[in-house]
């Protein structure tokens, strides 16, 4: 079973910003985060809160919610780890 994934309109903005090998790079992450979310180590939870989990690639950061009913995967926010949490 594969999750689906669902892109905010901030997510979606800030990919298709990125050069072809980040765009890339950050698909392929997101692709294997789709086929089981929650066994990839680069995987945690943000603190305060139990909603929210973070996936860390390089220096980028994907902010992400799951639906387990629905099987799917909800991308709130994509960004550099320096700025993604003031963002949320």
């Amino acid at each position: 079973m594969m999750f689906t994934l669902r892109f905010s309109r901030q997510a979606h903005k800030f990919l298709e910003k990125q050069p072809l090998d980040v765009r890339h790079r950050i698909r392929m992450a997101l692709l294997e985060l789709a086929k089981n979310p929650l066994a990839n180590r680069q995987v945690k939870r943000l603190a305060g809160t139990d909603e929210l989990l973070r996936l860390r690639i390089g220096d980028f950061r994907v902010v992400f919610s799951i639906e387990q009913e629905e099987l799917l995967i909800l991308i709130i926010a994509i960004g550099n780890r320096g700025d993604i949490y003031r963002r949320l």
